[in-house]
């Protein structure tokens, strides 16, 4: 960390709001970066321009977290159903955390370095296996010397667990998120107690990220924090979310919606959506407030502009973003003139464009979760038979 720079927990206890950045894999698929399926990082070796830019627009809209792009840069997930790469985990991860690190110091921003969940604990490898796994992503960002670890993207609150008690080793300070909604894991295990188990595991941060929108992921950590305060402990709390409206989801989220992952741009918050989303979040109480998939720049923008008077300044981004659409008084037509106002944003509902488009969709949900055979590891890609059973089981659903 920087001379002069404040650590996140110091940040945090001061009061202070800490905003997150934005959704990379996601965004650098839709930049042709990054492939849908895999979702493996090694565009930051491959492209470590692209990764560069992208943390620098995130930066300029208002982050001052540099989260490393290091999602699914674990060894087992590097290397599995086919995914053929031509860099090592390590070199992933270490070109992650440099671009991280020279974007933040571009700005007051700070490092976090992360891991996530890993095909090996839903192959039912043991805890040593899967702890395994996060040490040797561990080791980079220790080497890197990241200011504070995130663990994030967890369905099973026993592997989150398991991946801070390896963070905490080091003595930094470590976050925790579960990718979890109102209903609990994927063992049933309410947000409540999965949060009483990844403070006592020492979790120094705990929330969600991914698989819902912002006000279902505000309402899990909401019912995360009764339960921590229930126990008689203590914690800060984050939440990043999608960018992406799922109120047809259920205890999976978005990735059992059909549009998923190609088909989701109907379901995107407007920036005024994500206005509404910091204010709730900062309401409950949660002060570190960041996005992931779907989460572009301008997102992370509206999220700093409406928490500007608690922060004490706006982004540079704003320069270029009227407050509440002031912009627009400057434009040509005179109908549009009249949208440079509060409320007329504020209490907007767009229309699709797409004629009879349905309001919800039925999601998948075929019950599939750790142990079950269509999710075991495998290193060789996957074959057209098995492809061709899910294709049948698909069409029974």
């Amino acid at each position: 960390m920087a001379p002069g720079k404040k650590g996140v927990l110091e940040r945090l206890n001061a009061g202070e709001v800490v905003i997150g950045d934005g959704g990379f894999v996601f965004a650098l698929e839709k930049r042709g970066y990054v492939k849908a399926g895999p979702w493996t990082p090694e565009a930051a070796t491959e492209h470590p321009e692209a990764v560069r830019q992208l943390h620098r627009e995130f930066l300029r809209a208002g982050a001052n977290v540099m989260q490393t792009f290091t999602f699914y840069a674990s060894d087992d997930k590097l290397e599995n159903r086919g995914n053929k790469l031509t860099h090592t985990g390590a070199q992933i991860n270490e070109a992650a955390c440099d671009l991280a690190r020279e974007v933040a110091n571009e700005g007051d921003a700070l490092v976090a370095g992360g891991v996530c969940q890993t095909p090996s604990y839903l192959s039912c490898k043991s805890e040593t296996e899967v702890k395994a796994i996060f040490k040797k992503q561990l080791d980079v960002f220790m080497k890197k010397n990241v200011d504070f670890l995130i663990a994030e993207y967890f369905e099973h609150v026993e592997e989150a667990v398991w991946a801070v008690q390896v963070l905490k080793e080091t003595g930094k300070p470590v976050a925790a998120n579960l990718c979890i909604g109102p209903e609990g894991d994927m063992h049933g295990i309410s947000p409540a107690e999965c949060a009483v188990r990844l403070v006592k595991a020492g979790a120094d941060i705990i929330g969600i990220n991914c698989h819902f929108d912002p006000m279902t992921c505000v309402q899990a950590v909401k019912m995360m924090k009764e339960g921590v305060e229930k126990a008689g402990l203590k914690a800060h709390y984050m939440v990043q979310p999608l960018a992406y409206h799922t109120p047809d989801c259920s205890c999976q989220g978005f990735i059992d919606l059909p549009e998923f992952p190609f088909g989701l741009e109907p379901r995107i918050l407007t920036r005024w959506d994500m206005h509404k989303y910091a204010r709730e979040a900062y309401n409950v109480g949660i002060r570190y407030i960041g996005g992931c998939c779907g989460f572009e720049p301008y997102h992370i923008r509206a999220v700093a502009e409406e928490l500007a008077p608690e922060r004490g300044f706006l982004p540079d981004a704003s320069e270029k973003h009227g407050n509440w659409g002031a912009g627009l008084e400057m434009h040509t037509k005179p109908w549009v003139r009249a949208r440079a106002r509060r409320d007329y944003w504020e209490n907007l509902k767009p229309a699709s464009g797409r004629p009879q488009c349905p309001s919800l969709s039925t999601p998948d949900g075929w019950g599939v979760t750790k142990g079950h055979n269509d999710l075991m590891q495998q290193k060789e890609a996957t074959s057209q038979d098995q492809l061709k059973q899910l294709f049948d089981r698909s069409k029974s659903h």
